[in-house]
């Protein structure tokens, strides 16, 4: 049995939809456990565990939250050179842009020599005025279908041994 580690955090509930609708898809491919854990929850172990990873943060500011880059922190050395060449996917919840945050989890990947197996998916919520921005998100049915489609893919990949 392959092992999905869904490593996620949301302020506002957009990107805890799109980790879940990921992890729901990829739990109905045979042979995958998926462990979907929250960014403050994750350990090392967990990282070592898995073999592939699916991250999925809101765009702050430009980068990616403080709570993703903590998991990142705790976990970069204990599981470098442990993880190389396992298979990864991105998911930023982002109010106008999300490339910001998908540059920075890019280098740390490349760090940690994680292999990229799609595209960065970026769902842009147009969140603009600071009450818009700290409300609740709701993500669309069409933006959830692209990230089940990214959760069952990788989870599909691992399966079949493809990565």
């Amino acid at each position: 049995m392959k092992r999905l580690l869904i490593v996620w955090h949301s302020h506002t509930g957009g990107s805890r939809q799109m980790a879940a609708a990921a992890a729901q898809a990829a739990g109905r491919q045979d042979g995958i456990a998926v462990c979907l854990r929250h960014a403050a929850d994750a350990q090392p172990g967990d990282v070592l565990a898995a073999d592939g990873y699916l991250f999925a943060t809101p765009e702050n500011l430009a980068s990616m939250a403080g709570l993703m880059k903590d998991f990142f922190d705790r976990v970069y050395y204990p599981v470098l050179e442990r993880i190389n060449g396992r298979p990864y996917a991105l998911m930023i919840c982002a109010g106008s842009d999300g490339s910001g945050a998908v540059r920075q989890i890019e280098r740390i990947a490349t760090g940690l020599r994680l292999k990229a197996v799609a595209p960065p998916l970026i769902v842009i919520t147009r969140a603009q005025t600071a009450e818009q921005i700290m409300a609740p998100k709701t993500i669309g049915a069409d933006d959830l279908a692209r990230c089940a489609e990214m959760g069952a893919g990788l989870a599909a990949g691992l399966a079949a041994g493809v990565f």
